[in-house]
Parts: C-alpha cells; structure tokens; sequence
C-alpha cells in the first residue's frame, strides 16, 4: 500500500491500540475543558478548541496508520498487480 492509499484507508482499530485512541482523546478533551473554563467565548476559543480536534484527529491517523508486520503469507500487492508494474513503483508499463 503506498502512502497516500494509507491515508485514504479505513484502518480499524487493533486491541493495542484503543488505550492510545483513548488516552489522546481524553487528553484533548481536557485540554478542551480547560480552554472553556479559562478563554471568553469568541473568535480565539472556537479558533482553540478547533486546533485541539484538529490534533486529536492528526494523532490517531498516525497511530491508525502506523505500519503493521504482515501476517504469515500475506502479499505485498493488491490481487492482480504484478510486481513490476506498481503504482508509483520502481517499474512501471511506459518506464
């Protein structure tokens, strides 16, 4: 899977990696709280808590998309595709 494939795949999430989906939404959400609590409401909050969504969703696309050892006879290619011809690949039909 290339890079970008990565980033527009639905990765669902492994048992190892709820307690960190949690613990950075639990800390974003205090983070959250806290800027309720303290900042008038206005431009600059809703500016805030924006960035600490914005944040929370940046961190667990990286524990989402984090890369995952292959299983025993798993393939490195989609059905179908060769080696030598891979998107974005080293070897393509016109190269």
């Amino acid at each position: 899977m290339d890079e970008l494939e990565t980033y527009f795949t639905y990765h669902p999430p492994t048992a190892a990696q709820l307690p960190r989906y949690v613990a950075i939404r639990s800390a974003g959400l205090a983070m959250a709280r806290a800027i309720v609590a303290n900042v008038p409401a206005g431009p600059d909050r809703s500016a805030a808590i924006r960035k600490i969504r914005e944040a929370v969703m940046t961190a667990n696309a990286g524990i989402a998309c984090e890369p995952r050892p292959r299983a025993v006879g798993e393939h490195r290619t989609k059905p179908g595709l060769r080696e030598d011809n891979l998107p974005g690949g080293e070897r393509g039909p016109n190269q």
